[in-house]
């Protein structure tokens, strides 16, 4: 899969090096933008505030299947129901949120786990398969919370509970699942 990855941060450059290493194309654009347009799949890992900007300095954004990893530190603009929102008034195509509740700062770590991570995602239905496929490639294993609405919404006000609990106990890993399954 060829993946643009926009955002060069902790998040957009531990994913890139993770798909990487699963055998994507990836194409990591910084603050200077860039062209997306061989892109099948654009992933935005820019803090929220930023979106505007960072889309706005790149172009052949054009429909393609679009992962929204970014988090919202400080007020929301209400324009959009969600950060994920915002990104598919841009981009226009097919759109997640996933990346957004799991620690760039341990990905490091994914591999040695005893039992895979967890990695709560919501998708609209033309996003859903690339994005499992993205979260599994990554190294976690994909649960998927809902439709983009209101799912993505969820998403971005759950991170007030993840800081909280990565200030008592640092970055961490997360994993759901049913009796008997771990």
């Amino acid at each position: 899969m060829n993946i643009t990855v926009i955002g060069r941060g902790r998040v957009g450059s531990g994913l890139a090096r993770r798909w990487q290493r699963a055998g994507h194309q990836v194409t990591a654009l910084g603050r200077e933008g860039g062209d997306a347009s061989g892109a099948d799949v654009i992933v935005v890992a820019v803090p929220g505030g930023a979106i505007a900007e960072a889309l706005g300095k790149v172009t052949g954004l054009a429909g393609q299947v679009t992962v929204d990893a970014t988090n919202l530190y400080g007020t929301r603009d209400d324009t959009y129901p969600s950060l994920s929102h915002q990104i598919k008034a841009v981009i226009g195509g097919p759109t997640a949120k996933s990346f957004s509740t799991v620690f760039a700062a341990a990905y490091d770590e994914i591999d040695t786990q005893r039992v895979t991570p967890s990695n709560l995602f919501a998708a609209e239905p033309g996003a859903r398969d690339t994005t499992e496929r993205l979260i599994r490639d990554a190294g976690f294993d994909p649960l998927y919370v809902g439709d983009l609405d209101p799912g993505a919404r969820l998403l971005e006000n759950s991170s007030v509970l993840t800081r909280a609990l990565a200030a008592q106990i640092g970055p961490f890993f997360y994993r759901y699942g049913r009796p008997g399954e771990l």
